[in-house]
């Protein structure tokens, strides 16, 4: 199971944060890649919040932080490395990201997202992926990757309705 919090549970998030952060230092540290502190602040704002973050949205924060529009390629290119680093998964539907909770581990996405208030949990199911693999298999279809995107209600918002 993840260590991180359920996203829909209300939790002290700064540890998320940190995690996340100290989890991506490790990870680039092992992969001999390079950190900036843009990369860094861009993953900070990925996991500010569990909810999927639209790369104009990053572009919208960080410039109102430094007071000068920033550049939508540098936003994309960290995006980019989060993404090869495994720090980060996109989610399709979306067009969005959300923080991975075991970066560093192979594994493919699975998520649920909250159509109400937006929240996406990522699923640690090892069994979703096997099945697919075996669905594509038996029709002789050879799987590159799987994202897996399930629309729903979360907890928190099933019982406030």
């Amino acid at each position: 199971m993840t260590s991180t919090p359920l996203a829909c549970h209300p939790h002290d998030h700064s540890h998320c944060v940190s995690s996340a952060l100290s989890a991506a230092d490790e990870v680039c540290t092992q992969h001999g890649a390079r950190l900036t502190a843009l990369r860094r602040r861009v993953l900070e704002l990925v996991w500010a919040s569990h909810r999927p973050l639209g790369a104009y949205d990053i572009l919208g924060v960080l410039s109102s932080e430094d007071g000068r529009r920033a550049a939508p390629p540098t936003v994309y290119r960290a995006l980019d490395f989060l993404l090869e680093q495994g720090l980060i998964h996109r989610l399709a539907s979306l067009n969005a990201f959300i923080g991975c909770n075991h970066p560093g581990q192979t594994h493919q996405g699975h998520f649920l997202i909250c159509r109400q208030c937006g929240t996406a949990i990522e699923l640690e199911q090892p069994t979703i992926s096997e099945a697919i693999l075996a669905a594509a298999t038996d029709v002789g279809f050879a799987a590159e990757g799987q994202v897996v995107e399930v629309v729903g209600l979360c907890a928190q918002c099933r019982e406030a309705a």
